[in-house]
């Protein structure tokens, strides 16, 4: 759908502008060295197959709105295709977040494993968003301490609770007003990142693109669909959001996440009575919630309540920090911090790039009153993580000026989305991706399978979907209908 908003006339002039327009120059390609706009370090260079990534920087529009106005610089990678005879086009991929870099992603896919027929069809692009990484990165001048507290509100209780934390969202929403990189705020939206990726197109000469997302990337690859319909040719959207994005209710839904992945850990850690976490499902449910409330009221080695939970859903991400997550569990038990140590300042920009789309990218209630609500209606409803998840985060005293209205993601467009869920996602859970399929109508189809945790393609093992996803991408095969591929690797 172009949308049924005022973005409606911008989006769709901006796509046409960049097809009337003469193409970018095509990019330069040399060494992913720090001057060509990429990290020269280890596995960085190098596929998983042995071939080098090469990076450039293309030139963009700052504001689309004025596209002959203020130019910044986008990095962009590519990973060849090996058999240039059997090249189909080019692959965009997205790894998530915001706030995440994706130059190295091509060379992460093949590494871990994107299977060789499709690293022959396409020469794999990755690229910094605007505002991340080597992409006019942007800051909050974040102090170690912000970083260190992480994505997550501090867990409230109460009412008043939500109004302290609301002294903190607010302080770091001013710092990023008033930083250096102001002037990106009204700018670094996905809406702009999805042009971006039309002039990466332009720019290597291709009147499609096919595209990879995980994550929020989903969210990325459904507004481009959406933005430039007849410009996407195979789109693969990989754990996906909801129709909304990362907005307030995807950030809500995070609880929700938490309640649909926590079984497979209860179960993994009540089969192993060398963790003394407890000897049945329920038993390590009881174990959390005694240790998040004994940690709120007293840190362990840096980790409050909060960190506990934040650090509890991020390790059931994979199936494999399983055994971490349940060492992190014991040594917090005894008292004793976690081996891995106290968690550390993170990345400022990582963090600022995180604030600078997922707020300027929906609206958010500027009502303190609000998130006492649904802080205290998500506690009740989801009392592992909706304490933290539904209270105020700096988004609720974000500068709108200049910001354009949300997109509307539908189903008008060519049939050409296939989406992949786990049932157990805890990053971007099953309910969402399914409001999300719903919206895009017969657009898309959904592989979905009977396993947790987050991502499928190709880190999950599962060969129904991997297979699945490998067809669509090489052939343009796609599922009928949508399907469910059961757990383990068989399909």
């Amino acid at each position: 759908m172009i949308v049924a908003t005022a973005v409606a006339c911008t989006s769709a002039s901006a796509g046409e502008e960049v097809g009337k327009d003469a193409a970018p120059a095509a990019p330069q390609w040399g060494p992913c060295t720090k001057e060509s706009g990429g990290k020269k370090q280890a596995g960085s260079q190098k596929s998983g197959a042995g071939a080098e990534l090469k990076c450039a920087v293309l030139k963009v529009p700052l504001d689309y709105r004025k596209p002959d106005g203020r130019k910044i610089e986008i990095a962009v990678s590519r990973l060849a295709s090996r058999k240039p005879a059997q090249r189909r086009g080019v692959l965009l991929t997205n790894p998530g977040g915001p706030g995440q870099s994706g130059l190295g992603y091509p060379a992460a896919l093949a590494g871990a494993g994107l299977p060789e027929k499709v690293l022959d069809s396409y020469d794999v692009i990755g690229f910094d968003p605007r505002g991340m990484g080597r992409s006019a990165p942007v800051t909050c001048d974040l102090t170690p301490e912000q970083q260190a507290r992480g994505n997550f509100p501090a867990y409230t209780h109460s009412g008043g609770d939500v109004a302290r934390e609301a002294k903190f969202a607010r302080t770091v929403a001013r710092q990023c007003a008033s930083s250096e990189s102001a002037w990106m705020l009204p700018h670094t939206t996905t809406a702009n990142t999805a042009r971006d990726m039309d002039r990466i197109r332009a720019a290597l000469g291709e009147s499609k693109i096919s595209y990879l997302g995980t994550s929020y990337g989903t969210w990325l690859g459904a507004v481009y669909a959406t933005l430039f319909p007849q410009r996407g040719d195979r789109i693969v959207l990989d754990s996906s959001l909801g129709p909304g994005g990362y907005d307030a209710t995807a950030f809500r839904m995070l609880a929700r996440g938490m309640k649909d992945r926590f079984p497979d850990f209860a179960a993994f850690a009540a089969g192993k009575p060398e963790y003394g976490l407890g000897s049945t499902p329920r038993q390590v449910k009881s174990k959390f919630a005694e240790l998040a409330e004994r940690l709120d009221r007293k840190p362990v080695g840096g980790i409050d309540g909060t960190l506990f939970r934040a650090i509890t859903l991020e390790e059931m991400f994979v199936d494999a920090k399983l055994p971490e997550l349940a060492e992190i569990w014991q040594a917090l038990d005894e008292g004793k911090p976690p081996s891995s140590g106290p968690p550390t300042a993170g990345n400022d920009n990582a963090a600022a790039g995180r604030h600078y789309v997922i707020c300027a990218d929906s609206r958010w209630s500027k009502k303190i009153g609000h998130y006492q609500r649904t802080a205290e209606h998500d506690r009740l409803e989801y009392p592992m993580l909706g304490g933290s998840t539904g209270s105020i985060t700096p988004c609720a005293f974000w500068p709108r000026k200049g910001v354009e209205k949300p997109v509307q993601v539908s189903d008008r467009g060519p049939e050409n989305v296939l989406m992949v869920q786990n049932e157990r996602d805890p990053g971007t859970p099953l309910a969402g991706a399914r409001k999300l399929r719903q919206t895009l109508g017969d657009r898309a189809r959904m592989v979905l399978v009977d396993q947790g945790g987050h991502g499928v393609y190709p880190f999950g093992g599962n060969a129904c979907a991997n297979d699945a996803t490998t067809a669509f991408l090489v052939s343009g095969r796609r599922p009928a209908e949508d399907r469910t591929c059961p757990a383990g690797t068989g399909g």
